[in-house]
């Protein structure tokens, strides 16, 4: 077994006082060792924790210790190295940005799919698929048939409902009714929270694939899957595709795009320094700080010594 476990958890319950829950939890977590970033709101908590097994565990049981956060759920995976630099528990508006007042999935998201029963609800030519993610995400997979609101941040994906309720839209009414709509997203998250905008502007039939895209690729096999390419992740494995095995792409260290192999074929990719997405966004006296980072990095690798100057994908 690999040394350090990581869990990411999240949970849209109503807190009312979760300014009062920071300081005992991040308590909790600094004595057991345990680093990442846990964000607490009104509408709930969300973040990515990690450390020694028995310490993470008993961070969990602390939080669920809160009648509340009984049921809060986390997804385990481990890592040979610390992925994280320090512990930080922040207060936040929302735990995810959508940056709309009165969504409260607690109360208001969508219907669960199940992850072996959404290839049914898919096959429905009546329902209308959303993937919530964006955009960088969406380009290295997606499920087949699934629409692209190509945002660059969640709080963008608001504005492109409103534009796709309008007449010939595709989240128009059709015969004056609205239509089915299924959402996901990489864990869960996102969906549940846009699903609920959906339900607040009126729509009845919202859908949304329970445990996310992670679940879906662990739990249906190949053969009977419609997802198409790999699964944009925020670690260190940066993409998995079926059975979560870690997939063939990496992370531009500059722009932090996912990069495929012909990505760092490349003639303007440089590891460490930039990519054909983002070669001409910098100048020369930044792309030479950036190969200083990379020989650095490399310099403390050859040492088996993690590099504090390095974010980590998926680190606060």
């Amino acid at each position: 077994m690999q040394d350090f476990l990581t869990a990411a958890l999240y949970k849209f319950v109503e807190l009312p006082d979760f300014a009062e829950l920071q300081a005992p939890l991040l308590a909790c977590c600094e004595a057991h060792g345990v680093k990442g970033t846990l964000l607490l709101a009104s509408e709930g908590i969300n973040g990515t924790i990690a450390g020694r097994y028995e310490d993470v565990h008993a961070v969990l049981a602390f939080l669920r210790q809160d009648p509340r956060l009984a049921a809060l759920e986390h997804k385990e995976a481990y890592a040979p190295h610390m992925p994280f630099y320090r512990m930080k528990v922040r207060l936040k508006r929302e735990i995810v940005t959508l940056g709309v007042p009165d969504v409260h999935p607690a109360r208001m998201a969508g219907q669960y799919v199940k992850p072996q029963d959404w290839n049914q609800l898919l096959a429905d030519p009546a329902v209308v698929l959303v993937d919530t993610r964006n955009d960088y995400e969406v380009s290295i997979g997606t499920f087949q048939g699934a629409i692209n609101p190509a945002t660059h941040s969640f709080s963008e994906l608001p504005d492109w409902v409103e534009r796709e309720m309008q007449e010939g839209g595709k989240l128009a009414d059709v015969n004056g009714q609205k239509p089915k709509v299924a959402m996901f997203c990489t864990g869960g998250i996102r969906c549940e929270k846009s699903t609920a905008f959906l339900r607040a502007k009126g729509f009845d039939e919202v859908y949304h694939l329970e445990g996310g895209i992670l679940k879906y690729l662990e739990t249906v096999p190949e053969a009977q899957s419609t997802w198409q390419g790999e699964c944009f992740v925020f670690d260190e494995r940066v993409s998995v595709g079926h059975g979560l095995h870690a997939g063939d792409f990496t992370l531009c260290r500059s722009c932090r795009d996912p990069l495929s192999a012909d990505d760092r074929a490349s003639p303007l990719y440089e590891r460490g320094v930039s990519c054909a997405h983002c070669h001409d966004r910098t100048t020369e006296q930044q792309k030479e700080g950036y190969r200083e980072r990379q020989r650095q990095v490399d310099l403390a690798e050859a040492r088996h010594q993690a590099h504090i100057g390095v974010r980590q994908p998926g680190s606060a």
